[in-house]
C-alpha cells in the first residue's frame, strides 16, 4: 500500500514588525516618486511628451509580454482516437476531414527459429507505421515458427506493402486479411467463452471449432450411414490427426469431425486447443438447453415451443406413426424406410438444432429442424395432420431462422414440393428475399438473410430462439456432406 504525507493545515499568517516597516517605507518611495512625476508634468516643458513616451512603453511591453506568452504555452493536446467501427469491420481513428485513418489487419507469417527473427520482423512493421496490438507464436514440429499478429495500419497502406515489407524481413507464406473488433479480443478469454458455450449446449461444440479456427469447413460424419453400414472417413484416433489444412478428431458422440482450411494451414497449438474443447464435451456427455415457450393458438389450445434432442426419439417415432403417408412424403419427399434411425440422425446435436412442439399433455406434435449441410443451411418442419394449418409451422420456422442469423449464416434454404403448400407460405410470411429452383423434380427455396434480421420479431418466446452468445457476423454454417 502506497503511503502519503499528511498535508498540513492551513495556518493563518502570522504578520512580523520588520516586513510591516518595509511595506511602510515603500509606500513613502511610491508616493515621492509619484509627486515628482506629477511636478514634472505640471511645471517641465516636457510633461505631455513625458506622458505619451510612458503610454507607448506600457504598450509595447504589453504586446510583447502576450506574444511570449503564446509562443511558450503548452501545445493543445492531440485529438483523441475514434473507437473502432465493427460495421466496417476495421477499427478506425478520424481525422479532422472525417475519413478513415487507420485499419485493422490479422497478419500470419513463417519466420526461423532464430534471434533476431521478430526482431527483424517488429523493425519493418515500425518503418511502414504500424502497430502491434496483439501477437502469437506457434512453433512447428520441423523447426521454425508462425507468428500472428493483429495490426493497426495507416488507412492508406495496402496490404500487398505490408506483405512485401515483411518478405524483405524475412518472413514467407504470409497470409494477410482484414479484422475486426471480434479479433481485439484476447485468446485466453475467446477460448474461455468457447469453453463456457460447449459446456452449456452439446450443438455448440461445431460452432465453437469455428470460431475458434476461422473461416473454415466442419464435417460431421456418422459412426455408420443410414443404412446400418460403417460410414467412410469415420475412423479418425483418439489422439486426432492434422494434415496440413486438414484437422479429424474422433466424435465423443460417434464418428469423427473433419476441419478443412485450405487458404492456411493448421498450426499445432490450434490442433491442439480444438482438441481440449473435443474432450471437454466428451466429458460433460449429452446435454441441452431446457428454456422452453408456452404459445397459445387462435383456437385457445397451448403448445409448448423447447429444444429437441436424441432423448425425444420415442416421442418423435411416435409423432411419425400419426402422420399420414402424404405429410411424411412432403417432407421426406419419399417413403422412410428406418425413421427410428434417421431421426436419431436428425435429433443429433452435430448436425445442427431441433426445435419440438408439444401439447399441454406433453404429445409431440411438430418438429423444425436447422441443420448444417457443409457451407450451407437447411430449414425443415413436420407438423401431425391433426395440427396443421394453425400456426405451428411458421412460429417454429421464423424461431429457426433466428438461430440461422445468430449462427451467422447468410442464407438457408428449404427443399419441399410446389404441393406443399403449408411450407411455401410459411417461407413466404417471413419477409425475406426468396430464390425458387427446381432441382430434381423438387423446389428448393432458399431465403437470404443479413444482419438486420437480428431484430426480427419473433413474437412471444423469442429466448427460445436464441444462442447464449452472440456470434461474429463472420461466422458461417458448419455440417455434413448431404442434404436432408
Amino acid at each position: 500500500m502506497t503511503e502519503r504525507a499528511p498535508v498540513p493545515a492551513h495556518r493563518p499568517h502570522r504578520h512580523h514588525w520588520r516586513r510591516d516597516l518595509v511595506e511602510l517605507a515603500a509606500l513613502f518611495c511610491a508616493v515621492a516618486v509619484a509627486d515628482g512625476i506629477a511636478n514634472l508634468v505640471a511645471h517641465g516643458p516636457s510633461g505631455p511628451i513625458l506622458l505619451v513616451a510612458s503610454a507607448l512603453a506600457l504598450l509595447v511591453t504589453a504586446a510583447f509580454h502576450t506574444w511570449w506568452a503564446r509562443r511558450h504555452s503548452h501545445a493543445p493536446p492531440p485529438r483523441a482516437t475514434a473507437p473502432s467501427d465493427p460495421a466496417r469491420g476495421a477499427a478506425t481513428a478520424e481525422s479532422p476531414s472525417g475519413t478513415a485513418t487507420t485499419s485493422l489487419w490479422r497478419m500470419r507469417t513463417t519466420v526461423r527459429d532464430e534471434p533476431g527473427s521478430l526482431a527483424a520482423l517488429c523493425t519493418a512493421l515500425a518503418g511502414n507505421g504500424v502497430d502491434i496490438l496483439t501477437l502469437q507464436t506457434h512453433p512447428l514440429p520441423e523447426g521454425g515458427t508462425v507468428d500472428e499478429f493483429l495490426l493497426r495500419s495507416p488507412q492508406h497502406l495496402p496490404s500487398a506493402d505490408l506483405s512485401r515489407a515483411i518478405a524483405g524481413a524475412g518472413g514467407r507464406n504470409t497470409w494477410i486479411e482484414r479484422a475486426d473488433a471480434h479479433d481485439l479480443v484476447d485468446t485466453p478469454t475467446r477460448v474461455l467463452g468457447l469453453a463456457t458455450r460447449t459446456a452449456l449446449d452439446a450443438a455448440e461444440l461445431p460452432l465453437a471449432l469455428r470460431q475458434l479456427l476461422g473461416r473454415c469447413t466442419i464435417h460431421s460424419i456418422p459412426a455408420t450411414t443410414l443404412s446400418g453400414r460403417p460410414h467412410a472417413g469415420a475412423d479418425a484416433p483418439v489422439e486426432g490427426a492434422l494434415e496440413a489444412t486438414v484437422m479429424r478428431l474422433r466424435d465423443p458422440s460417434g464418428g469423427a469431425i473433419t476441419v478443412e482450411r485450405p487458404y492456411l494451414p493448421f498450426t499445432p497449438t490450434e490442433f491442439a486447443r480444438a482438441r481440449a474443447l473435443v474432450e471437454l464435451d466428451a466429458r460433460l456427455g449429452p446435454r441441452v438447453p431446457r428454456s422452453q415457450d408456452v404459445l397459445t393458438l387462435p383456437e385457445g389450445n397451448e403448445i409448448t415451443v423447447r429444444r429437441a434432442d436424441g432423448s425425444d426419439l420415442a416421442a418423435a417415432r411416435a409423432m411419425h406413426d400419426r402422420c399420414s403417408e402424404r405429410t411424411l412424403g412432403l417432407r421426406y419427399h419419399g417413403p422412410v424406410a428406418d425413421a427410428d434411425r434417421y431421426l436419431g440422425h436428425l435429433l443429433s446435436p452435430r448436425f445442427g438444432r431441433t426445435l419440438a412442439a408439444t401439447t399441454a399433455s406433453g404429445k409431440l406434435v411438430a418438429l423444425g429442424h436447422l441443420l448444417w449441410d457443409g457451407d450451407e443451411t437447411e430449414v425443415a418442419l413436420l407438423i401431425e395432420d391433426d395440427w396443421q394449418r394453425r400456426g405451428i409451422g411458421s412460429e417454429l420456422l421464423r424461431r429457426l431462422i433466428a438461430m440461422a442469423v445468430e449462427a451467422g449464416c447468410d442464407s438457408v434454404y428449404a427443399v419441399t414440393q410446389a404441393a406443399n403448400t403449408g411450407m411455401v407460405a410459411a417461407m413466404r410470411g417471413l419477409g425475406l428475399p426468396l430464390d425458387y429452383q427446381i432441382e430434381e423434380g423438387t423446389l428448393v427455396i432458399t431465403a437470404r438473410l443479413d444482419a438486420r434480421l437480428r431484430r426480427l420479431p419473433l413474437g412471444a418466446g423469442q429466448a427460445v430462439a436464441q444462442l447464449p452468445y452472440e456470434l461474429p457476423r463472420a461466422q458461417q454454417p458448419y455440417g455434413q456432406q448431404n442434404r436432408h
